[in-house]
């Protein structure tokens, strides 16, 4: 279904359905709302019928130049050219290019600014940005270089370089990389493309680059979370844990409303476990010291990284939430300088502001980072006590098949997870209290969005990873002691989850194998959603 854009109503999930391609590999293509299109259309009339003449009063990026040539006039005879000129002077980007799909969601959002009516540039640019997503023109863009204030100018000014032909600019057209004016005219379009007044402004000012990068990492994150609690669960059932912890009682007690979400949702996963009772823990596991017919010790409570689930899962749900309000009215707000109000007598004011920061954005990602950091080492402790048997109640060491010593286990899987955790650490510092004065002194003060968005991104797909691992790991586990515990049956949803784990990675019950195209498949496992779909189609929808 092809998605609107109207400045208003585009959602997190639209700008990843039109970023990220669907089941059968097309993009969900773009389109710009009729109303949208005579609104851009009627305010661009009227700049270039009451603006554009040198004795128009100083506007900036209108007839000015910008940052501290701010008092400078632009004469409309250079006008063409200072467009051109200005995308030249920002384009300084530097490093390896943004994958596809944060191209995509930059082009995506920028239009939809556009779209809200308050940046004032001609509406065939509007039409182009679209155009040339629904084509597949994918501008090569770096990933280094914007401070997030004074909006992304760097990244957007690579972007508009190749939008409008720039012959130093690159695309990538059908999995080439190719001159950006060679990849338009492949496609069919005319490589060359004039920008009117405050058409280059409007292109590169705006937060639009770590808006993409929050937009996409927010919508992943949003997906994780499920995920990691069916996770959990599998984990506390191969090791026989305690369910008192999840008491709707216990969280009366601490209204937090993510907390009892959480424990909600543990227990409708686990509803009619009896592998979570002392009868169960009795049966004696492979590497359990313990002697057949010895009853196993009271569990009492579980260790923390299962028996607190609720208060570590609980504060990630709301912070995504908090994160979702914020990505939201972003999508939908104007974010370039200066603005144009229509002034109630049928003109139009120019108007400068500082929409063009992006502290609500870098703030938020650091949030995110924040949360999603310890969701996925909370994850990574459960996935580490499933492969030492004093830990795990005797489950066997390394969670191993075959023969010892000759077959090594899960053990250097944990030890990766372990890595991403360490990776996650680092990356979770926050950035956006971060601020280096730029050209100047004219942006005193930055927000470093850009690079909140980046590592926010990296967070949540090493989360993925982890959480993918502790899918991966439990389901071993559950498999190799099925034999002793078939008694003592699963949670109907973890057996759901289990049953769509083995459809796609069958248990290794013969020693090891190459773990990293095991790992893999769990990972498209958890991207795709598809144990999460099992859960619900078995127990209903989680919270």
């Amino acid at each position: 279904m092809t998605v609107k854009v109207d400045g208003a109503k585009l959602k997190i999930r639209d700008v990843a359905r039109v970023a990220r391609p669907n089941g059968n590999g097309r993009f969900e293509k773009a389109a710009l709302h009729p109303e949208a299109r005579e609104r851009i259309a009627a305010t661009r009339a009227y700049i270039d019928r009451t603006w554009m003449h040198d004795d128009a009063p100083l506007m900036y990026a209108f007839n000015t130049g910008v940052g501290l040539f701010k008092d400078q006039r632009v004469l409309i005879a250079d006008m063409a050219a200072y467009q051109q000129k200005t995308v030249y002077a920002h384009a300084t980007g530097v490093g390896e290019p943004f994958s596809e799909d944060v191209t995509r969601a930059m082009m995506l959002l920028r239009a939809n600014a556009f779209a809200s009516n308050y940046s004032g540039p001609r509406v065939e640019l509007v039409e182009r940005l679209i155009a040339f997503l629904n084509a597949g023109l994918h501008p090569v863009i770096p990933q280094k270089g914007s401070v997030g204030a004074s909006g992304d100018l760097a990244p957007l000014a690579h972007m508009a370089g190749a939008v409008c032909g720039f012959a130093e600019a690159e695309m990538i057209y059908k999995g080439r990389r190719l001159p950006a004016r060679e990849a338009i005219a492949k496609a069919g379009f005319d490589p060359d493309f004039d920008l009117g007044a405050k058409d280059a402004s409007a292109l590169i000012n705006g937060s639009t680059t770590s808006l993409a990068l929050g937009a996409l990492a927010t919508f992943d994150a949003r997906k994780l979370l499920k995920q990691a609690d069916i996770a959990m669960c599998l984990s506390l059932e191969a090791m026989r844990g305690e369910l008192a912890a999840f008491d709707p009682r216990v969280h009366k007690a601490r209204p937090h409303p993510g907390q009892a979400r959480i424990a909600r949702n543990l227990l409708r996963i686990l509803d009619g476990s009896k592998r979570c009772s002392q009868s169960a823990r009795d049966v004696v596991f492979p590497d359990e010291p313990r002697q057949p017919g010895t009853p196993a010790s009271p569990r009492v409570q579980d260790v923390y990284s299962l028996r607190c689930t609720p208060q570590v899962h609980g504060p990630a749900v709301e912070a995504v939430e908090y994160v979702e309000r914020i990505i939201g009215t972003e999508i939908n707000s104007a974010t370039d300088n200066p603005l144009i109000f229509d002034d109630g007598t049928g003109g139009y004011v120019s108007i400068s502001g500082g929409h063009f920061h992006g502290q609500y954005v870098a703030q938020a990602m650091d949030l995110l980072a924040i949360a999603m950091a310890d969701l996925g080492a909370i994850s990574e402790r459960r996935l580490a006590r499933l492969v030492d048997p004093t830990m795990s109640y005797g489950l066997p060491r390394n969670l191993l098949a075959g023969k010892r010593g000759l077959n090594t286990g899960f053990a250097t899987v944990q030890c990766s997870m372990s890595a991403l955790v360490m990776e996650n650490r680092g990356l979770a510092t926050p950035g956006s209290v971060d601020s280096i004065p730029g050209k100047s002194n004219a942006e005193d003060h930055v927000s470093n969005s850009t690079w909140c968005g980046r590592k926010a991104r990296t967070i949540v797909e090493n989360v993925e990873q982890i959480v993918a691992g502790e899918l991966l790991m439990a389901a071993q586990a559950l498999s190799l002691v099925e034999p002793l515990a078939k008694d003592y049956p699963l949670g109907k949803g973890s057996q759901a989850a289990i049953e769509a784990i083995r459809a796609v990675i069958p248990p290794a019950l013969d020693g090891d194998r190459w773990y990293a195209t095991e790992m893999r498949q769990a990972l498209d496992l958890v991207r795709s959603g598809a144990v999460v779909e099992a859960v619900e189609g078995a127990i209903g929808a989680l919270e």
